[in-house]
């Protein structure tokens, strides 16, 4: 297990930034890479994956979802969908 802390920009300005700690990455069976994270606020993870998407579960429950190829979803913490 890695530990290291890390300035991430959030928001599309990168005006904000949220400390956090990495507690654990790795590639899974499909081999995807997956990031696990602590701040704060709560613990999150991100996947990338092999075909160019990624996936990131945020500490206020929110998700993003990139297809990799223009597609993307957007889903807020009060379950609100957007897609682009």
């Amino acid at each position: 297990m890695s530990s290291k802390s890390n300035s991430n920009s959030s928001g599309n300005s990168g005006s904000n930034s949220t400390s956090y700690t990495i507690t654990s990455t790795g590639t899974n069976s499909q081999g995807n890479h997956y990031c696990h994270r602590e701040s704060s606020s709560g613990g999150g993870y991100h996947y990338s994956n092999n075909d160019g998407s990624y996936y990131y579960s945020n500490p206020n429950g929110s998700t993003y979802y990139n297809n990799g190829q223009g597609g993307s979803t957007y889903t807020s913490p009060s379950g609100d969908v957007t897609k682009k």
